[in-house]
């Protein structure tokens, strides 16, 4: 409660700034026009091509250029131990966003600005990305990110943690807000033991706490291209180089005039100088013009000017450039060190070999700086005036370029122990897509009375629970739509018919117009679909069992073992027919969306809330093939229900048949020409997915309700739309086939229709065959 009570706090004090945000917001659009395209995804409107049809993402947040850099190896990592898993990167800046569109634009599936801290903002991103683990780098800490990523189920690691000097003392102060806050990550991956205990001030759990380095000592910048311009320029005279990176300003002082003083002291050597913000690249080049240094601009830089003796200053003016250009470099400055910034990154220069010189600012890189001090591999500048005798002085000291490449070698390895971290968490993190707040409060009242609903069913089927003789096998889910039931009964009957028993199928009927309570039929017997509805349709045509058809599954039963005397008896969707008792409780979990959003119906598409699973003696992950975090389904089944083993199943296409002619082609063998598919699924997304893999591509995708019956208009309206898109046939599903209207084919013709016969294959099938009849020895027993 008190925990609820601090983010309500958060939430009305972030509302009241909307005002000061909206003026923030304008001002920035002003300065620069660029900002005004980020504004939709800063409000979670994401590109239509980043939304993720399935839970497997994820989402890593680098505020800006340096965790870019940094998020390098540890992408690389991930890349290579979840090679299935989208990766989406966050960034807040202008600068960050290219820097990440250069660095990692084609290693990750999408780049995008991160939403401001508002419930609805991030809440449509986590919609969108459905990631199984959100990682955070650095001191970015969102407490409403943080919250919505564990309610709906996201992993959330910290990674390359840290607090600045100037920060520390205002979170340690600010411990009884940020305790609620640091203790919702899984894994926070701190850069030293002094920033853990920084975290542990500012109220962190020490066991969520792990000292996991710095990622930065794993990257490597590539050297620039001898054939660039700016290498040529550099290279191309016997003159010594330095080049002052990154430099800034603030209230007191502009790191530029500093350097330009510098340079003039230093009348053999060639600098180049390299702004950290882009919008001061033309404030530099008016000092340089007015200090009289000849110097060139890299953007306005020719192969004529390049070889321009004269020229000695290079103003660095792009983005992209600088890391590359540290392996020509004899001597670094760092900027930020002299004006109050914090400090700016060493490694970079340091893994090259060469010398760095700093001022005392390095408050955002306190260790690494006290570490290479310590080991006489950096130079800390006295006074500003003293730059110049600090590059000569650094030039002649032939072994500080080496300690530097030593230090940062020696304490690579964080990149790995990151994406191990993350890996873990993605086999435990299973995500329940969050809904709209407009969708939860308008049918929150309704799935309480379907909760009530259910219950009062439940209590009130149990209470007149009856058994059959016949062993009885449940195949059923917990969620509304389809997960694949029909094919999987088929697979278990035709099990139980080639083992030499003689099966039998209760089903309910869902659809049939008939007005008998109770329908019985042999194996192959025909009927009308209308008669018994399209699933039991499907059971009756296969051939392979007699079928009871009707609500009462009992007396369905009963006349089945009169007539027929089965060996066994497969219930047909019957998790939640509790009035029949059985001696084997299959759940079926569909991978597209396992738990229906972990919400009742009509906000989610459960049928029963999820401790109903601990009925199951045995789940099967239906569709295993679409998934790409199975682990993660496996690990909160395990949680709901310990003791019921799980499989996984894939479905297999069989063969294509021809509607007119009975012909069948082999599933990846269709004759040549456009398609178009329609079907009318609980689940139409498993189709689409199926015509995917076997390489087809349709025009059109066009989708009905479950269990739709096809009229001749609408035969005609969908064969007419696949000649207007010059597609030679329609392909459907076998469910939709029992559906179409009589003389489809001549409807369609001089079209071809086309169904999918599939199959289901499970994945370690003889021991869940043994499991199944070790089950059913006891219960004869």
């Amino acid at each position: 409660m008190r925990n609820k009570g601090i983010f309500l706090l958060y939430r009305l004090l972030l509302g009241s700034t909307w005002p000061f945000l909206f003026l923030y917001g304008l001002l920035r659009v002003l300065r620069d026009r660029r900002y005004i395209l980020t504004l939709g995804q800063r409000l979670g409107f994401l590109p239509r091509n980043f939304r993720q049809g399935i839970p497997g993402a994820i989402w890593i947040h680098a505020v800006s250029v340096g965790e870019v850099i940094a998020a390098q190896p540890f992408v690389a990592r991930l890349r290579l131990g979840l090679p299935s898993a989208p990766i989406f990167l966050s960034t807040t800046t202008l600068t960050g966003r290219a820097a990440a569109a250069r660095k990692l634009g084609s290693s990750v599936d999408g780049i995008f600005y991160a939403p401001v801290d508002f419930v609805f903002a991030v809440r449509r991103v986590l919609r969108t990305l459905q990631p199984s683990v959100v990682v955070i780098l650095e001191t970015e800490i969102w407490p409403n990110l943080f919250r919505e990523a564990k309610r709906a189920g996201c992993g959330l690691a910290m990674v390359n943690a840290r607090i600045s000097d100037k920060t520390a003392g205002r979170y340690a102060a600010l411990r009884f807000f940020f305790q609620a806050v640091l203790e919702l990550p899984d894994a926070i991956l701190t850069q030293s033991g002094a920033q853990r205990t920084k975290f542990l001030r500012a109220g962190a759990p020490a066991d969520r706490l792990t000292i996991g380095g710095n990622l930065k000592f794993d990257v490597r910048a590539e050297a620039i291209s001898p054939d660039s311009p700016v290498a040529r320029f550099l290279t191309g005279s016997s003159a010594k180089v330095w080049i002052a990176a990154s430099t800034c300003a603030d209230d007191e002082l502009a790191e530029e005039d500093i350097v330009i003083e510098a340079a003039r002291q230093l009348p053999d050597w060639k600098l180049v100088i390299a702004p950290r913000k882009p919008e001061r690249f033309e404030e530099v080049a008016t000092k340089l013009a007015k200090a009289g240094l000849p110097f060139a601009r890299r953007s306005q830089l020719t192969t004529e000017l390049a070889t321009e003796a004269a020229v000695s200053v290079l103003l660095l003016d792009t983005i992209g450039e600088l890391s590359g250009l540290f392996a020509i470099a004899d001597v670094v400055f760092m900027g930020g060190t002299l004006a109050d910034r914090g400090g700016h990154n060493i490694l970079e220069p340091a893994f090259f070999g060469k010398p760095v010189i700093v001022g005392r600012h390095m408050e955002n890189f306190r260790e690494i700086a006290l570490d290479f001090t310590e080991q006489g591999a950096l130079f800390e500048l006295a006074h500003p005036s003293l730059l110049a005798d600090a590059v000569r002085e650094a030039a002649s000291d032939s072994g500080m370029g080496l300690r530097a490449r030593a230090r940062a070698e020696i304490q690579q390895g964080a990149s790995a122990l990151a994406a191990d971290t993350v890996a873990d968490l993605y086999t435990r993190s299973f995500v329940c897509n969050p809904k709209n707040l407009f969708r939860r409060m308008l049918l929150t009242p309704f799935s309480w009375i379907w909760a009530a609903g259910s219950r009062s069913k439940r209590a009130r089927d149990l209470s007149k629970q009856r058994t059959l003789e016949t062993l009885t096998i449940s195949v059923g889910n917990v969620t509304v739509g389809g997960t694949g039931k029909t094919p999987f009964v088929l697979e278990l009957v035709e099990h139980f018919r080639e083992s030499g028993l003689t099966p039998g199928i209760l089903s309910r009927g869902y659809g049939r117009r008939s007005h008998h309570e109770q329908l019985i039929f042999s194996a192959g017997a025909c009927a009308d679909v209308g008669h018994t509805g399209d699933e039991p349709q499907l059971l009756l045509r296969s051939g392979i069992a007699c079928i009871g058809i009707g609500k009462d599954r009992y007396k369905s039963g009963r006349l089945l073992e009169d007539r027929f005397h089965p060996d066994v008896l497969v219930l047909d969707d019957g998790f939640q027919h509790l009035r029949l008792g059985r001696h084997l409780d299959i759940v079926l979990i569909d991978a597209l969306d396992p738990l229906g959003s972990c919400r009742l119906v009509p906000v989610g598409r459960l049928r029963e809330p999820l401790d109903a699973l601990a009925r199951a003696d045995l789940f099967v992950i239906t569709r295993s093939e679409c998934a790409r975090n199975l682990d993660a389904i496996e690990h909160r089944l395990h949680e709901l229900n310990p003791n019921a083993p799980v499989f996984r199943s894939r479905v297999v296409a069989r063969h294509w048949v021809d509607l007119a002619t009975a012909e069948r082609f082999p599933p990846a063998e269709l004759p040549p020409g456009k398609t178009l598919a329609f079907c009318g699924l609980g689940n139409p997304s498993s189709f689409w997915r199926t015509l995917e893999r076997l390489g087809i591509k349709p025009v059109d995708c066009v989708e009905f309700g479950d269990h739709h019956p096809y009229s001749p208009r609408e035969v005609l309206r969908l064969s007419q739309q696949a000649a207007a898109q010059k597609a030679e046939r329609l392909l459907t599903t076998e469910k939709d086939l029992v559906n179409l209207c009589n003389e489809c084919d001549e409807i369609v013709k001089p079209m071809r229709l086309l169904w999918l016969k599939i199959g289901v294959e499970i994945e370690n099938e003889p021991e869940f065959w043994a499991l199944v009849e070790n089950h059913f020895t006891k219960q004869r027993l």
